[in-house]
């Protein structure tokens, strides 16, 4: 680092030899009485005004001195400036500064640690606002590659942690922290010391600093655990008592802790021990606090129209084809993550590590709250609810003896007068709905399951929308446990959710059109019958038609237009064509828009195109090879072929999911483009791009298979350039995505069906993996035609197969 150009002042020649010389006779073994005159002289020397600029000329520029000496005029300067600094020149200031900035990684260890502390002097007298240069050169020292300039650095701020100012001390704890996720050499070599700083710290005064500490502890825990091993007890002793911290913002950071370290699979026996101290006081941080922004739902608000900021932003999830999800949204996202959440975060994690033995400590706390009594005692209560929610997957086994006294106690709870306490109660049941329905199977299970199904029918119809929001989506959850059990049950559920349709604000609508879809979903062909479709389709055909194709209100309804059709497949068909044409006319001018929004008129989102993409899916599932006449009369094929080729990889994901259903069923009319298709879906397969857009190569390999078997030897041309990415995916199994492999493996088989004079020269270099990859898949038509391809590739090459005949078997 070089020197700023303030630094003018020059020293004398003669000056620097003479202090040089005092500081060697100091440091040599003189008496004490030569040490006693050295000392004198120096003190006089003290008194000329740029004796300090000497000192720090003689610590950071006098490379031909010993370490020693210019270790002697730090530690005087040091001690000067204790009193001077403050009455020294702006000019004197600066140039002492603008010495020490470049020595903060100098290469000697002693000289960067006299460099350190000074720097923590000049800053605890005159502030860090008065040194604005510091902070940059400690941030480009940390971020560098040279050992000497990290470690200089992080040696100047452990020596901040011990500041009088808490601003300081604040400053130099974050400045490190932000290192740890990075872990440079540095701080690595150096964590003994910044561990030492953090117990320092640990019980500061100031908030914020014992915030960080918190922070320091969770991000370790996430990426260098063993760093805390030897300390283990101390932490967690230290993070549960600050979990009880009068400030929330660190009691929440503390409580991070927990999850974080269950995350990392530590040994659960060094937790063990403090759960009868931790579990009462993560269920006593779940009580709502008193300025909990929720406690504003706590009214009879259904009236109110839903303002912007209500309106949580949505995110839809493009198809994909295969056996498992590869993302799984969290609705939850977009809410304020507090204490509350936290706490029930961790209990429920812990209750995943531990199991039923957290609950001789757990329910006799859940108790004690329950019998909470009065208005007073309503919050009390609410998070005895949440806990039994927060328990109901990790301490199944206990529970479940106990469950239909459990559901029978929360059932009446839906009806409480405090909404809070309803909506809790829809979320906790919906929490046990796997089991409510697996026992619904017996007279008694069946009572129960219906007293919880009407119970949240009746909640969806609350006064309140934020019970109406936790009412549909339990039900939401209830729906896909329950699947074809709803189909007696479908006339109430519908004139429920139709009711709740025509009552509810912009914001809850949304999710009642998850909850038609999920039901749909569950349902399937039991759905199309007169007197559902006639309660059903007219109030969802008027919203549609009140839309406009650029109102992001349409988002959800085309989501669940998308389950409607795939639940009444040929059903549909009344309903189709304008569904249809819509679709088309959204994507056309979407990619209008994309090109050139103004001449359009409307802006460019991507998310309308994914939306009607799927929708067209859910319509060529549903309707099968009734969706011929609509595609052939329009000019779906161009646009597919478009949004193949898109920039944005949740288009082109839905696109190919369209091109494979397409090809199911109306492969023809894809043939006048089909060399081009094939091309483009070829491309998605290249290996090293597949991290990023493994979702969209899933589905360009599934849509490649599906056209394999309806266009035959026509997709010769790409066979081959298909099979060189296919088999790097299968070698790879164990790194990729399990939909990926599956799909590969099917998509192989139907190539080798079609073609195996192409394929089978080839066979023994991917028999073993493929067999592998074969095996693991559940039987259905889709495995029988790789199995095709097999038998076709062993009769072409008999000799290639016998090498693998032991994985074909």
């Amino acid at each position: 680092m070089a020197a700023p150009a303030s630094a003018s002042w020059q020293p004398q020649e003669e000056g620097l030899k003479e202090i040089c010389g005092l500081l060697e006779h100091q440091i040599s073994h003189s008496s004490s009485a030569d040490k006693s005159q050295i000392w004198q002289q120096l003190q006089h020397y003290s008194q000329i005004p740029d004796f300090n600029n000497y000192l720090v000329f003689i610590l950071t520029r006098t490379k031909g001195k010993s370490v020693e000496i210019r270790q002697a005029a730090g530690l005087l300067l040091k001690n000067n400036l204790r009193n001077a600094y403050k009455s020294m020149t702006m000019a004197y200031q600066q140039f002492i500064k603008s010495e020490l900035l470049p020595c903060i990684g100098a290469a000697d260890r002693h000289i960067r640690s006299t460099v350190g502390t000074i720097i923590s002097v000049i800053v605890q007298i005159g502030g860090i606002s008065e040194w604005p240069e510091l902070l940059q050169a400690l941030v480009t020292c940390l971020d560098s590659n040279d050992l000497n300039h990290m470690e200089g650095a992080m040696d100047a701020l452990s020596k901040f942690f011990q500041s009088p100012h808490s601003s300081l001390r604040k400053l130099a704890l974050a400045s490190v922290n932000q290192y740890i996720m990075l872990m440079p050499a540095a701080l690595y070599a150096s964590m003994n010391q910044y561990l030492q700083g953090l117990f320092i710290l640990a019980p500061d005064p100031a908030s914020e600093v014992r915030k960080l500490v918190c922070a320091a502890f969770v991000q370790l825990i996430e990426v260098r655990p063993f760093f805390l091993e030897p300390h283990f007890r101390d932490v967690i002793d230290y993070i549960l008592q600050v979990n009880k911290d009068g400030d929330h913002e660190v009691a929440l950071e503390a409580c991070e802790f927990w999850s974080a370290y269950c995350d990392a699979q530590l040994p659960p026996e060094n937790l063990r021990e403090f759960l009868p101290r931790l579990i009462p006081v993560l269920l006593s941080n779940m009580v709502y606090a008193d300025d909990d922004e929720s406690l504003v739902d706590a009214e009879e608000d259904e009236s109110l129209p839903d303002r912007d900021q209500d309106l949580k932003p949505r995110f839809h999830a493009s198809r994909i084809h295969g056996s498992d999800s590869l993302d799984d949204d969290d609705d939850d996202i977009v809410n304020v993550w507090n204490l509350r959440k936290c706490s029930a975060a961790a209990l429920d994690v812990l209750s995943n590590v531990f199991g039923d033995e957290i609950l001789p400590t757990l329910l006799p706390v859940v108790q004690g709250k329950l019998s909470a009594t009065g208005d007073e005692g309503w919050k009390d209560r609410e998070a005895a609810v949440l806990a039994l929610g927060a328990v109901a997957e990790g301490c199944i086994n206990g529970l479940y003896p106990h469950l239909s006294q459990i559901v029978e106690f929360l059932i009446p709870l839906l009806d409480d007068k405090f909404p809070l306490i309803r909506s809790i109660s829809c979320w906790t049941l919906s929490r046990f709905s796997k089991y409510i329905v697996q026992e619904s199977g017996h007279k008694k299970g069946y009572e129960l399951f219906d007293k919880v199904l009407i119970g949240l029918l009746r909640r969806i119809l609350d006064t309140n929308k934020r019970v109406q929001e936790a009412a549909c989506s339990a039900f939401a959850t209830l729906e896909e446990e329950a699947a074809e059990e709803l189909a007696p049950r479908l006339e109430i559920i519908l004139q429920h959710l139709m009711c709740a349709f025509g009552k509810y604000q912009r914001r809850n609508l949304r999710i009642v059109y998850d909850a038609i879809g999920t039901l749909a979903d569950a349902v399937g062909a039991e759905l199309n019958q007169p007197t559902y479709l006639e309660n059903l389709m007219p109030p969802l055909i008027g919203k549609w038609q009140q839309l406009s194709n650029s109102d992001k209100d349409l988002f959800p309804l085309l989501e669940c237009f998308t389950s409607i059709a795939q639940a009444l497949g040929p059903g549909f068909s009344q309903f189709a064509e304008p569904v249809f044409q819509r679709c088309i006319n959204i994507i056309q001018s979407q990619l209008v828009a994309k090109v050139d929004p103004i001449s359009i008129g409307v802006p460019y989102d991507k998310e309308f195109i994914v939306c009607s993409l799927d929708l067209l899916s859910g319509l060529a599932e549903g309707l099968g090879s009734g969706i011929q006449s609509l595609v052939s009369q329009s000019s779906l094929r161009d646009l597919l072929l478009q949004c193949c080729m898109d920039d944005a990889s949740d288009v082109r994901q839905s696109a190919f999911a369209l091109l494979g259903d397409l090809a199911r069923v109306c492969a023809v009319h894809l043939h006048p483009r089909l060399p081009e298709f094939l091309d483009v879906a070829a491309k998605q397969l290249n290996t090293t791009k597949l991290k990023e857009t493994v979702s969209v190569a899933n589905n360009a390999c599934w849509a490649i298979g599906e056209l394999a078997v309806k266009v035959h030897q026509e997709i010769s041309p790409v066979v081959m350039t298909v099979i060189s990415c296919l088999v790097p995916i299968l070698q790879h199994s164990e790194e990729l995505n399990k939909s990926l492999i599956e799909n590969s493996a099917i998509t192989l088989g139907r190539l080798a069906w079609v073609c195996p004079e192409l394929v089978s020269p080839h066979m023994e270099h991917f028999m073993q993996s493929w067999c592998i990859a074969l095996s693991t898949i559940r039987d259905d038509i889709e495995k029988e035609d790789a199995f095709r391809g097999l038998c076709a590739m062993a009769r072409a090459n008999p000799s290639g197969a016998l090498s693998s005949l032991v994985f074909m078997c």
